[in-house]
């Protein structure tokens, strides 16, 4: 059976860049298709018709919905090749809970930093290094949060760090002063073709960050 494999997304999605990142990993040929989000395809609609959202993978005509999720059907249904999720029940356990970590804290977090200003900016800054301590904690020294392996929670914190010169920018801080562990992470990430060919430019996720803030009339 021929598979195909439809990717409707949004260039500076952070959670986008999850589903890319797997679907190289695995070797997935893929159609890419940029959405507008101020005026969604009827395919969009259709195939997330609860939450609206990008990115949505369709895999022979079937949706799978949410970024963390896809990433695990991903694992699942090309299974031959680089795993993502680790085979031990337990680290499977951890790995999720990272990434459920993730998802619960480091958007609104991260969203304060540079949509906001005074006090709650501030408030909303120093909540997002105290999220960005944890995940280095839980790194530690290793390569990677998995151990020797690129993997799960890899993939599901790497889409931000093309944001973070814009959190920089906007916020006024240094994270490689607060992080040095979790910047050395990323940068060895980075070093991944799947990650290099998944993340935009942060120069142009910057520019992003710039008129979403004219939009939001945040000075």
């Amino acid at each position: 059976m021929a598979n195909e494999v439809i990717l409707l997304d949004f260039w500076p999605s952070m959670f986008g860049m999850r589903t890319r990142i797997a679907l190289r990993e695995k070797g997935v040929d893929f159609e890419y298709r940029e959405e507008n989000l101020r005026d969604k395809s009827p395919l969009l609609l259709q195939m997330n018709p609860v939450h609206k959202k990008i990115p949505v993978l369709i895999h022979n005509g079937k949706p799978v919905c949410e970024s963390s999720i896809q990433v695990q059907y991903i694992d699942e249904s090309w299974s031959h090749k680089n795993p993502i999720l680790p085979s031990d029940p337990y680290q499977r356990a951890q790995a999720r809970f990272w990434v459920d970590f993730i998802d619960k804290k480091m958007y609104e977090a991260q969203r304060k930093v540079w949509a906001s200003k005074g006090e709650e900016q501030e408030t909303g800054k120093k909540e997002f290094i105290e999220l960005l301590k944890i995940l280095e904690s839980e790194l530690g020294d290793k390569p990677y949060f998995g151990g020797d392996d690129f993997g799960y929670v890899d993939i599901g914190l790497i889409g931000f760090y093309t944001w973070f010169p814009g959190y920089e920018k906007y916020g006024n801080f240094s994270i490689e002063a607060e992080c040095p562990k979790l910047i050395a992470w990323a940068k060895r990430c980075m070093q991944r073709e799947s990650v290099a060919k998944s993340l935009p430019d942060s120069e142009k996720v910057t520019q992003f960050i710039a008129d979403l803030r004219k939009a939001f009339g945040v000075e």
